[in-house]
């Protein structure tokens, strides 16, 4: 797989790399099996999708452990990256908390549950509201320091966010949604992280599986977030299928699958640009990390970059505020 690194000063990566955060939580628990998701895992570092991100949130904690148990003898192959600052509470929401005294112990657990000495990247889930960001992020950096992460990044933040928190320690990543239905990191985040050498991480550059054009709304069960989604409700999710009708088009063209040319066209929007998209299937992941190679004529992406707006918003009330983007 093509690489570049993890923004102007960090190691080496895929351009594609691996989210697991569906592995253990958000999703439809059917297909869940850790046996595979080790398996799957394992084989992203094969294919040199080397950057593996989780959270503690996820599951909660049990993501962190799959993944721990996953690196066990090839953690210097991998560039580690998790999170912290979404508590969860006993009802599946989650709350921010990014106070200093939390983030200390937090990453403690992490460690822990990841069965390693340090982390590679170690983001701030959420900017939290009820905290002044320069003592969250000056305690970030004080992990850094301490030789317990290598490097911080910021999730989910607005540009004011990132760039006080670059002020004060270098921010090495920005983690947020990016694909072909969700553009709204292109107008200011993106162009400052390329221009500052920060790496984007684009969470579900897939569109959480829309994009794929093999999601079905029967597919969709109760327990899966993205019933609570505007955009993958009742006639709104009929009317994106127009997206899904042009990717494909294109996708025919080029001879690709219609997922490898949205995560094309994701990497295609800057140097240190390396999506994280999700999978729990071995012959998924495989589809995904050739994307890694697919570099889509100007044609193409002048088609995919004209494509109309989607139908819903990214997240419905139904979800909480505290986990759903920026403040």
């Amino acid at each position: 797989m093509r690489t570049t690194t993890l923004g102007k000063n960090g190691p080496q990566v895929g351009r594609i790399g691996l989210g697991c955060m569906g592995m253990s939580w958000g999703y439809d628990e059917a297909g869940r099996d850790d046996a595979t998701s080790i398996e799957v895992i394992q084989r992203a570092l094969d294919l040199g999708a080397t950057l593996i991100d989780t959270a503690d949130a996820y599951g909660p904690y049990s993501n962190e452990q799959l993944v721990g148990r996953a690196l066990r003898g090839r953690r210097e192959q991998a560039v580690l990256a998790t999170k912290v600052g979404l508590v969860p509470d006993g009802a599946r929401q989650l709350h921010r908390n990014a106070r200093p005294e939390y983030i200390r112990g937090a990453i403690e657990g992490s460690l822990a549950r990841l069965g390693v000495d340090h982390v590679d990247l170690y983001q701030l889930h959420r900017v939290d509201p009820a905290v002044p960001l320069a003592e969250s992020w000056g305690a970030l950096a004080e992990l850094v320091t301490a030789g317990k992460v290598r490097a911080i990044g910021l999730s989910e933040a607005t540009l004011e966010e990132i760039k006080e928190a670059d002020a004060i320690h270098p921010v090495a990543s920005v983690q947020s949604e990016l694909s072909l239905w969700t553009r709204e990191q292109l107008a200011e985040v993106i162009p400052y992280t390329e221009e500052r050498g920060i790496a984007f991480l684009p969470f579900a550059p897939l569109g959480r599986g829309f994009l794929t054009g093999r999601l079905q709304a029967s597919q969709l069960s109760g327990d899966d977030m993205r019933t609570k989604m505007p955009r993958f409700q009742g006639e709104a999710f009929d009317a994106n299928q127009a997206i899904v009708a042009k990717v494909r088009e294109v996708a025919e063209r080029v001879g690709a699958t219609p997922g490898q040319v949205a995560l094309a066209w994701t990497v295609s929007q800057g140097e240190y640009v390396v999506p994280i998209p999700g999978t729990k299937r071995l012959a998924y992941l495989e589809e995904n990390s050739a994307a890694g190679d697919l570099v889509l004529p100007a044609d193409a992406l002048a088609e995919l970059d004209a494509m109309p707006a989607p139908v819903g918003d990214r997240y419905g009330a139904a979800m909480g505020a505290a986990a759903a983007g920026p403040r």
